[in-house]
């Protein structure tokens, strides 16, 4: 699958669901209370720029100048997800949100201290240039961080039994009617994202993986599982069917009060640009954190 194809499923999705991202994993919390946006926004500590790559309807940069970063930018292949972007009162007018591909970034080398990427960079095709650019763009020693996704805590909640349902009927589809795969899988695993870093120039990766709780309601957890970029090509017979199956499994599983478990693995990952001339170090073992 090339990767204008895969960009091309990803503006037309988008298109339709500006704010999907930040609809389905707003409410997520991780064991300490903090959203995976807080999180990631935490790797940017004492930045005075960044850049959020796949910014999408804003909620990072939001939580970016909050924090005190001054000089903000982001970019998004949506159009759409931008113009919700730049309507939130929480991101500043003079940001420079821009529609581009990670993959030739609109920005002068140096430009940033961060680069932050919220569930996007493992969506991006032609990994090593998309690191070639961020490294372009960031200042030496700038860090980069994202979260990506990491599937399902277990197959007995609300989420593990989704995806069991999602396959069956993803299954069910002729060939041409699924989605594309999207990305790169070397940038949901620890040790491939570390050895395309270390091609870029960076340091070793720290990688740390976050169960966030999603627990709700039945209809608050269907609205987020139901965000999933599978469901796109689904009609809308399929998606009723799909929705009635996961309902019936939802109240099976509900408790008295009505509450539904609920929860998804991310990983949190952050390095940095060492300076030009530098050999990045060899991967150590340690425990913990796991550095890549």
């Amino acid at each position: 699958m090339t990767t204008a194809r895969q960009e091309d499923f990803l503006r037309a999705f988008h298109a339709r669901w500006p704010a999907v991202t930040a609809e389905t994993m707003g409410r997520g919390r991780a064991p300490d209370g903090r959203s995976s946006y807080a999180l990631l926004c935490e790797q940017a500590a004492g930045a005075r720029s960044a850049l959020d790559l796949g910014c999408g309807d804003g909620p990072l940069l939001e939580l970016l100048a909050r924090s005190g970063v001054a000089v903000l930018a982001g970019v998004d292949l949506s159009p759409e997800a931008l113009a919700l972007a730049r309507r939130r009162t929480g991101v500043p007018a003079d940001a420079a949100l821009v529609r581009g591909r990670a993959q030739r970034l609109p920005f002068a080398s140096g430009t940033f201290d961060a680069c932050l990427s919220h569930m996007a960079l493992m969506l991006m095709g032609d990994i090593e240039q998309v690191l070639a650019e961020v490294a372009r763009v960031l200042a030496p020693g700038g860090t980069l961080a994202c979260v990506v996704g990491g599937g399902a805590v277990t197959d007995e909640d609300a989420y593990g039994r989704f995806l069991s349902l999602l396959r069956r009927a993803v299954d069910a589809l002729p060939a041409e009617r699924r989605v594309p795969r999207l990305g790169d899988p070397r940038a949901r695993d620890a040790g491939g994202l570390g050895a395309l870093l270390r091609g870029a120039g960076f340091g070793p990766l720290v990688w740390e993986s976050v169960p966030l709780r999603l627990d709700g309601s039945v209809e608050e957890v269907w609205g987020t599982v139901s965000g999933l970029y599978d469901l796109g090509p689904l009609a809308p017979s399929e998606v009723r069917a799909l929705r009635t199956a996961f309902l019936a499994e939802a109240h099976r599983i509900a408790a008295p009060d009505g509450t539904v478990p609920c929860a998804v693995r991310v990983h949190l990952g952050r390095t940095a640009l060492l300076p030009a001339g530098i050999r990045p170090p060899a991967p150590p073992v340690a425990a913990g954190a796991s550095p890549a």
